[in-house]
């Protein structure tokens, strides 16, 4: 399980925010890339349709697998009261068969994704990651060096925080505690220069405002 908010950022203005966020979260800059495949199941999985992804993280020294469910969001009343989004998530390290595998049983390739940016790692009050990345697809299957941006004047942002059953509740606190900090000050980069989707569209509003 995990908690989750989503957003975007103007290319212009990723530098700038990139120098917020070590002022802010007091931890080194690690860089991303990441080689993101999306399979779905095949029709001899059943009529149920599911869908995994495989993380290829290609920063140095060596390729790491990861592969990744991601569940439905928590909804009802509960829901309604958390600024953030709660999810269920399943994940695990793999080796670099793990796509050989899921072909295997069925799955086949939905699309492909390179993202390229930073995260920043830390601790407060939940252990947060936030990530900057931009999403660059491929002109040939797995053709990672030739990637171009989908959309280059705009960027991703995620915060995310891993949660459980007993405890969501105060890492989603914990989470709209820091966009408190984080929200005035990105907003004040550029009027409307960074723009939150905080439940996948259907409640969005602008970071500043999260209750």
């Amino acid at each position: 399980m995990e908690c989750v908010v989503q957003g975007i950022i103007e290319t212009q203005h990723v530098d700038a925010l990139e120098t917020l966020l070590q002022g802010l979260c007091g931890a080194p800059k690690e860089r991303l890339r990441v080689h993101e495949l999306c399979l779905k199941s095949g029709p001899n999985l059943g009529v149920v349709p599911s869908e995994v992804r495989i993380l290829c993280d290609l920063a140095p020294p060596s390729p790491s697998w990861t592969v990744r469910h991601v569940g439905g969001a928590m909804r009802g009343a509960g829901a309604e009261q958390i600024s953030v989004l709660v999810r269920t998530v399943v994940e695990s390290k793999v080796s670099n068969a793990a796509l050989r595998f899921f072909y295997a049983l069925g799955y086949k390739l939905d699309h492909e994704l390179l993202k390229v940016g930073f995260a920043f790692r830390f601790h407060r009050g939940a252990h947060i990651t936030v990530t900057v990345t931009s999403a660059n697809k491929m002109p040939k299957l797995h053709a990672t060096e030739e990637a171009v941006p989908i959309t280059p004047s705009i960027q991703m942002v995620e915060i995310m925080a891993p949660a459980a059953a007993d405890n969501y509740n105060e890492v989603a606190s914990s989470v709209t505690c820091f966009l408190r900090i984080f929200g005035p000050a990105v907003t004040s980069l550029k009027t409307g220069g960074f723009y939150w989707d905080c439940s996948y569209g259907s409640r969005c509003c602008c970071l500043s405002h999260v209750k």
